[in-house]
């Protein structure tokens, strides 16, 4: 790849480089449910997949999981399969008959080959033994999303925009721009998505969880803030629904 250069759209001044991660951190437009009942290891797990850039909800037993799945669409979900009040492999095997097809990490606490079978033959899609490394969960995670939406490399092309979901950068005609992560994270979103209209709801849950405090015109403010850094974005409000990326 050639020697990139600062996008002309940038105004005087600004700073070449977004913020760069290791490629083996994770990218963040995902919403990850985590369905964890060991305080600790939820606890360290929502800490580290949030410092990446990735919005997570946690819940911690059977019955939320489920109340959290009937509320919400979720891009990923990490289920613990050894949970309170109903265990994780019938949450599973819940979630596939109601036609949830949402990618499944299934942490276990057993290297058992039969725990394993059962759970990928339930629905699982990917799993991890405790202990595990961190980064391990975030690169399953990362391969589970793209075989989602169709893609097999970390980059993704759009006209003369393309994003590095490893890197998390945003290149312009082979220019770097600067973006945040929550801006990332509705470029990406809308890149998933170009042609169709993207509803307002989806962008909202790919850049704020339960917990945070939002205002009413965040996601027009990183719009704003998207049109502003790319000039050339084609992006069209659709009245009553939310964005389109033409």
């Amino acid at each position: 790849m050639p020697p990139v250069r600062p996008y002309q759209g940038m105004e005087p001044g600004a700073p070449v480089l977004t913020i760069l991660n290791p490629p083996d951190r994770c990218h963040q437009t995902m919403h990850v449910l985590l369905i964890e009942d060991d305080e600790i290891l939820g606890d360290g797990l929502k800490a580290g997949i949030e410092q990446t850039g990735w919005v997570v909800d946690w819940v911690r037993d059977g019955d939320a999981a489920q109340r959290a799945f009937e509320r919400e669409g979720f891009d990923l979900a990490v289920l613990d399969l050894g949970l309170p009040k109903r265990p994780g492999i019938d949450v599973l095997r819940w979630l596939r008959r109601c036609g949830n097809q949402v990618p499944v990490l299934i942490l276990t606490a057993t290297d058992g080959v039969g725990d394993r079978v059962t759970a990928l033959d339930a629905g699982a899609d990917d799993y991890v033994v405790k202990p595990f490394d961190l980064d391990e969960v975030c690169a399953r995670l990362r391969a589970l999303h793209r075989r989602r939406v169709g893609v097999s490399s970390a980059v993704m092309r759009y006209q003369n925009i393309e994003i590095d979901t490893s890197t998390r950068s945003v290149t312009v005609d082979e220019c770097l721009v600067p973006v945040s992560p929550k801006e990332l994270a509705i470029l990406q979103a809308l890149l998933e998505s170009a042609g169709k209209p993207v509803p307002r709801h989806r962008l909202m849950s790919s850049i704020c969880g339960w917990d945070d405090e939002i205002g009413s015109n965040v996601l027009e403010v990183h719009i704003h803030h998207l049109r502003r850094k790319i000039p050339s974005l084609t992006l069209k409000t659709v009245r009553g629904v939310g964005y389109r990326l033409d």
